[in-house]
Order: structure tokens, then sequence, then C-alpha cells
């Protein structure tokens, strides 16, 4: 019944970065960006930049804003460092990403204080350390520490009181509230449910109606606190993914076909770097009006080999291309699910006269030793593969 739960959050970590290393930006409205809005100071916040916004739509937003490329590289380190400090405080850190970690400080009062005096020598470290600033919100859960976190931003300290939680978090708005996009809160303010108050006074069973099972119960469930869910330092991505912005301007299908030949090569990498293979094939495509589709097919065995989730790929991207020549596409996403170690059996198609998992791990074994562009994909030559964004270990 205690609130031990921290969930540490740096400030927009991009822009804070580029605040850090490059003395004229302090204090100025700066936007990271390539295309699209990747990352926004709290200067430019204020003038409504948001993220993923278009740029051009962000330059007229904010005319005096200091635009500067995204340094990938430069995120990774700053990450890295942040993690230091977090794990020198705290031997359950759990993270989320490269920017923000749980930490579960239970049992540490005798040796390191209260948990809001660990919050602040945390603030304190990074700042010192790593030259960032970075908010924590404390509390009794998961949810209700990012909740608190959220509402203390930019460079704040936030603790909620056992006694006062449902007192804090009532008088927010739907939104606040995991997994309530901008389609659920609309489809809730349409039923006069404004605050998570108004949400907790409706029963389970009308929000069930409301807005499926699964999501009913979690969303009355959040609205009461209830979240057991423990800080776990050991758990493992349920999903590996990819995804690339792509502007406003029309895609031919080979141009599509050459992005998700891209992404493929890359979330496959990865699984096989991390020894993980998967079954379900997500992809996930966006809009010009900002609309979202997704599309899944699961395999009969679990895999990691390129050529098998790229075919799967294609056949999910032809089946969406009467919706995206009517609608335009303006970001491909692509994620393999339900992952496995790879001790499991996996789907093996020959190539050549070889495996072509081993062959994959072959062309990896090449990019390690000779750098990732040693061998591309003929597809590929020549192509802006887009960002590679930084991100924790698989």
């Amino acid at each position: 019944m205690e609130a031990t739960i921290l969930h540490a959050d740096l400030d927009s970590f991009y822009a804070s970065v580029e605040q850090r290393d490059e003395p004229r930006l302090r204090g100025r409205p700066v936007i990271v960006g390539a295309g699209v809005v990747l990352a926004a100071s709290y200067e430019a916040k204020a003038f409504g930049v948001r993220t993923p916004m278009p740029l051009g739509r962000a330059r007229r937003l904010c005319p005096q804003a200091v635009v500067v490329p995204p340094r990938m590289a430069a995120y990774s380190e700053a990450s890295k460092a942040a993690y230091r400090v977090f794990d020198d405080m705290c031997p359950f850190v759990e993270g989320l990403s490269i920017d923000e970690a749980f930490l579960d400080v239970r049992g540490m009062r005798r040796i390191a204080g209260e948990p809001v005096e660990i919050a602040e020598r945390l603030r304190c470290a990074v700042r010192e350390r790593v030259g960032l600033p970075i908010t924590v919100g404390v509390a009794r859960t998961k949810f209700l520490a990012k909740v608190a976190s959220a509402v203390a931003k930019p460079d704040g300290l936030l603790l909620v009181p056992p006694d006062l939680e449902l007192e804090f978090l009532h008088p927010l708005p739907v939104e606040s509230l995991w997994g309530v996009g901008a389609v659920t809160a609309e489809k809730l303010r349409g039923r006069g449910i404004r605050t998570v108050g108004q949400l907790a006074r409706v029963p389970e069973e009308a929000l069930e109606a409301m807005l499926g099972r699964a999501q009913g119960r979690h969303l009355h469930a959040l609205a009461h606190n209830r979240d057991p869910r423990p800080v776990n330092p050991r758990r493992r991505r349920r999903s590996i993914g990819s995804q690339r912005a792509l502007g406003r301007s029309p895609k031919s299908p080979s141009e599509l076909d050459t992005v998700a030949v891209g992404l493929v090569d890359r979330v496959t990498r990865r699984m096989r770097r991390a020894g993980r293979v998967g079954r379900t094939v997500v992809l996930r495509l966006r809009f010009d009006d900002f609309s979202r589709a997704t599309r899944s097919h699961t395999l009969p065995r679990p895999t990691a080999h390129t050529g098998t989730i790229l075919d799967t790929t294609r056949e999910l991207l032809a089946s969406a291309m009467p919706t995206i020549e009517r609608e335009g596409v303006t970001l491909v996403g692509i994620s393999v699910a339900n992952l496995d170690d790879d001790g499991v059996l996996q789907l093996v198609l020959p190539l050549e006269g070889h495996d072509g998992v081993a062959l994959d791990e072959a062309l990896d074994e090449i990019r390690e030793r000779f750098g990732q562009s040693a061998v591309v994909r003929a597809v590929l030559l020549g192509r802006d593969h887009g960002l590679s964004v930084p991100l924790l270990p698989d």
C-alpha cells in the first residue's frame, strides 16, 4: 500500500539533447525533424508543434523555431548514460523506451530514504551526469506513476499518496487513461464522459457494451487505479517492429514495396540479433486524413527468416492497396508479434541449396564485421532507408 514505484521520463528527449549540446538553442523553440516532427522542445510545443506533425505545418505554427536534423547516435549515447543512472539508483528497473523507465524502490528506505527522496536524487543525478531534465512520478501503481509524471512535466516531481489516488486521478481527462486514443475519447465524449471520474461511475457492464469487453474492463480497472503489474526488469518485447513516415506525396506500388523491403530487412535483423522468432506479421498504415488501419497474418510456425516475413508483408500490403489508392498513405509500419526465443523450430525456406535462415545469419555476420552497408538488397541500393531510431535492447 506504499507509493514505491517511480516513472522516470526524460523531457522532450531528442530536443533536450540538442539544447544540451548546442548552447545557442537553450531557451529557444527547437524542432528535431526529417520530413515530420520527431521531437519538439517545450518552447516549440507552446506554439502547438507536436509529433508526428508534418514539418511544413510545424514551421507555419512556429516560424521562429530552429529546425535541426536528428542525430540518432547522440540520442542513443544519452539514453545509455541515463540508464546507467537508473541502474545505480535501484536494482529493479524496467525500461519502456530509450527515454523512460519504471523503478521499484520498495525496501530501500533504510539505505536510500523515502521514495520521493530517491526520486529527487535521481533527477539531480541525471541532470549532473547526463545534462538533461527528467520528470519523475511516484505512486503505488505503474499506471498512476506514469500519469503523475505526465502531469508533472516538464522537469518536475510529483508524489501521489495512496490515500489521495482517486482524488488526483478522477478530475483528469479521459485521455489520461492508457488505451484512450482520439477515437475512444470521441466515443466517450459523445456519451458525456469527459473525465476519469465520470468514467469510473459508469458500470463495468455498460463500458463493455460501449467499447467492447476487453477495453471496457481495462478502462474500468484503470479508472479505479487497479493495476497489479509489478516492475519487471527482465521483461522482453512482445513484438519487434519498425515504421517509416512517407510524407503526403503519392506513392506507387513499387515505391511502397521498396519501403516494405527495407522495414522487413531491419526488423528481421533485429530479431536474429536478439535470438527471437515470431509468428504474427502485422502491417500498420496511416492515411492522409490521419486515420489508421492494421492488417495481420499468423504463420503456422515462428520464424525470423527475412524472405518468409517479406512474402507475408507483401500479401498484407496487396490486400490494403485499394484503400491506399483511395486514401493516400503517409506511414507504413511492420512488426512481428507472438515472439518466442530462438530455441523453437524455425520455418525454413531453402534458397539456392542453402538454409534460408542460415543465409540470413551469414549476411548478418558480414554486416557486423564490415558495416551495415556492406551487404544491401539490390532494390535498396541508392535509396533512402529511413531513420534508424535508437531502441532498448530487444
